[in-house]
């Protein structure tokens, strides 16, 4: 699958907000996973989607389509599978992206730590996983035990629990970025 770098991302996101202008239509967008790590970190160089909530839903998916024909990314490049792994209360931040037609939030840091730490996945061919993006969240909230990350996912999944193997994983990240 084709990734995007930063430049092409904004392109295709300022992109959809023209369309959506064109079309009389405001849309918000919210920007999660890989995506969110690239344009509001600067933690990576490029991405294979963009996770996000999408408001009014079938427009900004219908308006998603004809940027991905028009600027030939990769199929599915903005997709709303996120959805199923929200929080019953979310935090959310504006991104610094002025894009008329489009408003784009994101996560704040805690929130996203809270996501990254409760799926905890290993990268895989073709896959980067959340190893890397945790070591950053955690390097950047200065996290110093797992009990700090079970507290954050206590404020968003009241109702979650690390397992024993996230448990371990996420202390390994620790100590490893401390060291």
């Amino acid at each position: 699958m084709k990734s995007m770098n930063r430049t092409t991302l904004i392109r295709a996101l300022s992109r959809l907000g023209e369309l959506a202008l064109e079309n009389g239509v405001q849309l918000e967008c919210c920007i999660y996973g890989g995506a969110l790590m690239m344009l509001a970190y600067d933690s990576r160089l490029s991405t294979k989607d963009v996770d996000a909530v999408l408001r009014p839903r079938e427009d900004a998916l219908r308006l998603a389509k004809r940027v991905e024909r028009e600027q030939q990314l990769p199929e599915n490049w903005l997709n709303d599978q996120v959805r199923m792994f929200l929080a019953p209360t979310e935090n959310l931040r504006e991104l610094p992206l002025e894009i008329p037609g489009l408003q784009v939030t994101a996560p704040t840091a805690g929130y996203l730590l809270a996501m990254k730490a409760l799926a905890c996945r290993n990268a895989l061919p073709g896959y980067q996983g959340d190893l890397d993006d945790l070591r950053f969240l955690i390097r950047k909230m200065t996290i110093r035990s797992v009990n700090e990350i079970q507290d954050w996912i206590d404020k968003f999944y009241p109702d979650d629990v690390i397992s024993a193997r996230q448990r371990e994983t996420l202390r390994l990240l620790i100590a490893e970025v401390w060291t």
